[in-house]
């Protein structure tokens, strides 16, 4: 298995879950504490933890801790992460559309109107 396949299986996997995916949505908007992802989810802080621990062992997410207070971890997306899975899901789009291009045009040249003989 490539590297790049195996950050895919990482990255489908970590958004398997619907509380993960939710979790990237809102990180997608900016830096979160744990608490307001905890708050935003409606979800108790050991159950949420859970599911960043996953985030982050898959690179989708980083924590860090801002200079001014050690005690506060701000989440972060790390958008590079899902480049594997734009990219195979971009594989898929050109596939499919050269299938659509090639069934329109054969149903195109079906529909051409016959003349009577």
């Amino acid at each position: 298995m490539s590297q790049a396949e195996a950050a895919l299986g990482v990255a489908l996997a970590a958004l398997a879950d619907p509380t993960r995916r939710a979790v990237v949505r809102l990180l997608a908007q900016g830096p979160h504490r744990a608490g307001e992802l905890a708050a935003a989810l409606g979800m108790s802080p050991p159950s949420l933890s859970r599911h960043l621990r996953v985030l982050r062992k898959g690179g989708l997410i980083a924590d860090e801790e801002p200079e001014h207070d050690a005690r506060v971890r701000l989440y972060r997306l790390q958008p590079q992460a899902l480049a594997p899975l734009q990219d195979w899901l971009a594989e898929l789009e050109a596939f499919w559309g050269d299938q659509l291009q090639a069934f329109k045009a054969h149903a195109e040249r079906g529909a051409a109107p016959r003349r009577k003989r």
